[in-house]
């Protein structure tokens, strides 16, 4: 379990970022979450509460295409291409990318640019 004072500067950043952040049903909001080993991506409205779609590196469908050793940054730049292409499938263009908190490098810079890639926008 995270220590508290390694957990709280975190959370601070991270509700600073949610109080400008929106997700529309027209322009989601590309939240992602990044643990030890595995990395999440979800393109969620925030207007009705809902999930939109998800794509993460514990998902059967991804779990396929990752070698074992494959690196945790690699896995990211797959997860940003599989998350723009099902975005892409359900006509969404346009995302406005919230970063939860992390440090916009590495794994999170790696899903970013992925995606832009494959045809998000943000």
């Amino acid at each position: 379990m995270p220590s508290k004072t390694k957990l709280l500067p975190r959370q601070k950043i991270k509700y600073r970022i949610r109080k400008r952040i929106i997700g529309t049903p027209d322009v989601p909001r590309l939240a992602i979450f990044r643990s030890l080993s595995n990395v999440y991506a979800q393109l969620i409205d925030d207007i009705n509460g809902k999930t939109i779609c998800s794509v993460s590196s514990v998902a059967k469908d991804v779990k396929t295409e990752l070698a074992p050793k494959t690196s945790k940054t690699d896995k990211s730049k797959i997860i940003g291409k599989k998350i723009a292409e099902k975005a892409v499938g359900l006509n969404i263009k346009k995302v406005v990318f919230d970063r939860n908190g992390y440090l916009y490098h590495g794994r999170v810079k790696a899903i970013a640019d992925a995606a832009r890639e494959a045809g998000l926008e943000f």
